[in-house]
């Protein structure tokens, strides 16, 4: 059993391919031997997270998480902890339960936990074992208001929670959470996450709902027990959680001593309209900075409009060009950054004579609604050159003609149609930002968190792909890198600035530190 962090990339397995595994795992294996491991590790992990707890309430559904629930109430019963359960199927004549399941729970019942119809009025640790991987929380199900009611306990009672492999209403494929509430009967989105403290154990394989969409707020640390079975032996990951040895590993190459600014790439931002009622110069100076910081031997910045600065005070390296003197087969292109409206006016001739483009914000949307823009985005593949789009769920959304509700709802999904759909490099962000790319298995960023929700960061982030791309990365290789290294930076910044807020200019300027050749 281990934690899972960012240091290390981890498959990530569907929930149908997960099943696949389990089938074959259990073939070979005496009866209820997996679910014997799975109550073991919960039990295991539950010691290890509160060693002091004394009462501890197991809410226990009518499935498989359910015999795990009970399987592991009987060992904490056996170690000498007060132990309540509660069960969905109390007040129904038969358990329902799965056979091997129902064997856990007769089990437990010889064993003497007790299982009552209401939680404990005091307990100092819970564990969710209501629905796990099989199904989702359902107004027309059986027992969902009752199991509900429990989740509003366990988020009120402040006390640190453990969900078995996943909480209880998130999506194990997607991070998608559909909470039911229990007086109103109707969806809300979110999750609950009121505990002092989350942990999730997701056992056999790790879902990648865990770590995108709801997932990372839903699961808080994430511990993982993979019982002794190799799933890599019988099923193919549905993605990856990308970690620092494949994110980082591109960027530890070391330069010859006889380089030179050529050495390490051109890059140029086209973006940063200025007009009467808009100026969005700052914009495409972020991304001109982050480019500088993360490593390219020169950056020009083409501004939109005719108010522009011509010198940047605080980055006097920066070489500010018009856009007709941009050498488009030569440099990295990152286009869109504060483009406004004006970035109408230059998107065909990038999109047609830019060898390496990166495209964010404006210039999305500009090709979203222009069907001629998205035919030429999607030629570029006949001619090797190197695209990567850089949407956030809105903006995805309009390239493909759908909602952010739906783009959100399977994020792995939309990136990987995206990809397709214009056979280029897609970073869906967001928390667990996505990265997919024809050919490639798609990954989820392991690093970030919500200081990244302001103003001028996706500019930062536009700016680091292009400089990575400029440093000759792979482009697949150089948008994974980029995003990891921009979300360990806003982690790092949690811990060494605590309670202060972090912008995009020092950001751009924490990025010197990481991953230079």
């Amino acid at each position: 059993m281990r934690k899972i962090s960012s240091t290390f990339s981890q498959p990530l397995y569907s929930v149908a391919a997960t099943r696949e595994i389990e089938r074959q795992a259990a073939a070979s294996l005496p009866p209820q031997a997996l679910r014997q491991r799975a109550g073991l590790s919960i039990a295991r992990l539950t010691l290890a997270l509160a060693p002091h707890a004394q009462r501890i309430w197991v809410a226990c559904g009518p499935g498989n998480n359910g015999g795990d629930g009970f399987e592991a109430a009987g060992h904490l019963h056996q170690w000498g902890k007060t132990v309540v359960v509660t069960w969905t199927g109390l007040s129904t004549e038969k358990s329902g339960l799965p056979p091997d399941a129902d064997a856990s729970r007769q089990q437990a019942l010889a064993a003497g936990v007790p299982v009552a119809t209401q939680p404990p009025q005091d307990f100092d640790f819970c564990i969710d074992a209501l629905l796990g991987t099989g199904a989702m929380l359902n107004p027309g199900r059986a027992g969902t208001e009752l199991m509900q009611h429990w989740l509003e306990v366990m988020q009120t009672s402040q006390v640190p929670r453990l969900s078995v492999e996943v909480p209880t209403g998130l999506d194990a494929d997607t991070g998608f959470t559909t909470l039911i509430n229990a007086t109103k009967s109707t969806p809300h989105y979110g999750c609950l996450v009121g505990a002092t403290a989350l942990f999730t154990l997701s056992l056999l394989t790790l879902k990648p709902g865990l770590f995108t969409a709801s997932g990372r707020d839903s699961a808080g640390e994430v511990w993982f027990d993979d019982l002794g079975i190799d799933p890599a032996a019988s099923g193919v990951p549905s993605a990856w959680l990308l970690g620092a040895d494949r994110a980082m590993r591109p960027l530890r190459k070391t330069a010859p001593h006889a380089s030179h600014k050529g050495s390490f790439g051109d890059v140029a931002i086209l973006g940063g309209e200025s007009a009467p009622a808009t100026h969005m110069t700052g914009a495409a100076l972020l991304a001109a900075r982050a480019a500088l910081h993360a490593g390219a031997g020169r950056v020009s910045v083409a501004l939109l409009g005719n108010a522009g600065p011509t010198f940047d005070p605080q980055q006097p390296e920066l070489m500010f060009r018009t856009p007709e003197a941009l050498d488009l087969k030569h440099q990295v292109v990152v286009c869109g950054c504060g483009g406004g409206e004006a970035v109408k006016t230059v998107i065909a001739k990038v999109l047609s004579s830019a060898t390496q483009v990166v495209l964010d914000a404006d210039a999305l949307n500009a090709i979203a609604a222009d069907p001629q823009l998205q035919s030429q985005l999607k030629v570029r593949q006949y001619r090797a050159y190197s695209t990567v789009l850089t949407p956030h769920p809105l903006e995805a959304a309009r390239l493909l003609g759908s909602t952010a509700a739906k783009v959100q709802g399977d994020r792995l999904a939309a990136a990987s149609l995206l990809a397709e759909q214009f056979q280029c490099v897609v970073v869906l962000k967001g928390s667990g930002t996505v990265i997919a790319a024809p050919g490639q298995q798609t990954h989820i960023n392991a690093t970030g968190n919500a200081l990244l929700a302001s103003a001028g960061t996706g500019d930062v982030l536009a700016g680091m792909i292009g400089a990575y791309m400029a440093r000759g990365l792979g482009v697949f290789e150089a948008a994974c890198s980029a995003v990891f290294v921009h979300g360990r930076e806003a982690d790092a910044w949690i811990t060494e600035r605590p309670g202060q807020a972090l912008t995009a200019s020092a950001l751009a300027g924490a990025l010197t530190r990481s991953g230079q050749l």
